[in-house]
């Protein structure tokens, strides 16, 4: 479920070119602080990603929302887990 939540965000990021730098810059649209840059756009990447894994894991600890996407809701992993009577 992870794995696929943060696929379909990574989908959603955008990437420029800061010809001045000579550097790629990445972020997603809707995850406030969720940004990379580096020298290759596959860097980029990269860490945009690894950024993103670990700003969805903070918020989760810190008990704040991550948005829903792609029919996948990770705030319900904040809920304490509730046993079931037999």
């Amino acid at each position: 479920m992870l794995a696929n939540y943060i696929d379909a965000a990574m989908e959603q990021a955008v990437y420029e070119i800061l010809e001045e730098e000579g550097t790629y810059f990445g972020q997603i649209p809707g995850f406030q602080g969720v940004w990379a840059g580096s020298m290759t756009l596959e860097e980029c990447r990269r860490s945009l990603r690894e950024t993103l894994g670990d700003w969805i894991a903070l918020r989760l600890r810190l008990n704040l929302s991550v948005p829903l996407l792609a029919d996948i809701d990770l705030n319900h992993l904040n809920s304490p887990y509730e046993v079931q009577p037999s």
